[in-house]
């Protein structure tokens, strides 16, 4: 599960709303071991997934780097070709 959150921090052009959701929603997958939620603790899954995604934006908000901005199609053609090396071209990637 953790393998599918994404890095956010220092983008061009920055994570979007949809992205920080998405890395918090896997995150308290992964740390409750539930997929889905079953409905008495739906709305406790909804108000982590909440916070954590806010914790999220404030922190990659607040991070400062003198590095520039990463391109995100170029990090993408990065990770499909370390992923065709580590499963061969058939592999997921």
């Amino acid at each position: 599960m953790c393998r599918n959150i994404r890095p956010l921090f220092n983008f061009a052009p920055p994570a979007t709303e949809e992205e920080v959701r998405a890395a918090a929603l896997q995150y308290v997958r992964k740390v409750s071991g539930v997929q889905k939620p079953s409905q008495a603790n739906q709305a406790e899954f909804e108000r982590a997934v909440a916070e954590v995604a806010e914790v999220t934006r404030h922190l990659v908000e607040r991070l400062v780097t003198n590095a520039p901005p990463r391109d995100r199609d170029e990090e993408r053609v990065k990770a499909k070709a370390r992923n065709i090396r580590r499963f061969g071209a058939t592999g997921r990637g």
